[in-house]
């Protein structure tokens, strides 16, 4: 146990500095090249519920098996080889920094007044139509990317790292990358990807409200509404989410900065239409983006002293 803690802050330092190497193939991307194979010899015919089950379970069961490999070799070195290379496993599987520089290369042109730069830079990072949105419109695009991925990218795999070392931080990154690639409800992967979306959401239920309830303690409140009034608000507009669980980012991000997020977005020319999140105090504007990473930054300390301070008490009373 002390050796995963440790392993942890070794991984949100290296992200925090270094995040993903640029010159190396991240992981992620052999586990979607895994799905993407598997996929095509296993979504066909019939039983796909079942099959996309055990095709999710190989593909989970593949990535942390290759984790336990590379660890058994490590730490047979030596101790301390073996949790520098956890801690680098660990904090290759962290998003933190790769958010940051999302977020702030769609920033930086804003600020600049380019909003053709901006929109191009926000298409890299969400699934809505770009093409015609206004500054207002750009901001939410990326202000509720961060919050979301807050938990999804950040929180999340740092809890189950914290629980299971970076064998349990891979495994989550293996069903999060099959819910992002099958997980959808259309006709090619309703049945085969169900598996994946709803272990997904298993997996984040706790992490996610836990950040979230961290985001409207521990962030800086730029409206005059009481922590109560915030708070009420925060679990009542959660739930408007279609998600069971980016509401409790989103939401939480929307009571503490006073604006309002959801509502129209376009996807290939078909609108759509999702519940609002927040009450329009003021309205969005570029700097919003930089307060949302922020928010993330903080949320995520205080996420590791919370595991950090669980970890130390078991050990205390073991």
């Amino acid at each position: 146990m002390i050796a995963m803690m440790i392993a942890c802050i070794i991984g949100l330092v290296f992200d925090l500095i270094v995040g993903d190497p640029p010159k190396l193939p991240h992981p992620v991307r052999w586990i979607g090249k895994l799905i993407e194979s598997q996929t095509e010899l296993w979504n066909k015919g019939r039983m796909r519920k079942t099959r996309g089950l055990i095709m999710a379970l190989a593909v989970v069961g593949t990535t942390m098996f290759v984790v336990t490999a590379i660890l058994l070799i490590s730490y047979n070195v030596s101790f301390i080889f073996g949790v520098v290379v956890e801690g680098l496993l660990i904090g290759i599987g962290l998003a933190q920094r790769s958010l940051k520089e999302a977020a702030m290369a769609v920033y930086e042109p804003l600020a600049k007044g380019d909003f053709a730069e901006a929109r191009v830079k926000l298409s890299w990072i969400v699934g809505r139509d770009t093409e015609k949105l206004d500054e207002d419109e750009i901001v939410r695009g990326v202000v509720e990317t961060v919050s979301e991925n807050t938990s999804d990218g950040v929180t999340a795999p740092l809890f189950y790292a914290f629980l299971f070392g970076a064998i349990g931080l891979w495994g989550y990154k293996a069903v999060n990358t099959l819910d992002s690639m099958i997980g959808y409800k259309n006709e090619k992967y309703q049945d085969f990807g169900m598996f994946a979306a709803k272990f997904d959401d298993v997996l984040n239920f706790v992490p996610s409200r836990i950040t979230g309830l961290l985001m409207v303690l521990g962030t800086k409140n730029e409206t005059s509404v009481s922590l109560g009034g915030r708070f009420k608000r925060w679990l009542k507009d959660a739930k408007k989410h279609p998600s069971p669980n980016s509401g409790y980012l989103e939401a939480a991000t929307a009571v503490q900065l006073g604006v309002q997020l959801g509502g129209k977005n376009s996807y290939q020319g078909i609108e759509s239409f999702r519940a609002t999140m927040g009450e329009k105090l003021v309205p969005l504007t570029k700097e919003h983006i930089a307060k949302t990473v922020i928010h993330m930054r903080i949320a995520t300390l205080l996420f590791m002293l919370v595991m950090i301070a669980v970890e130390v008490f078991i050990l205390a009373v073991a």
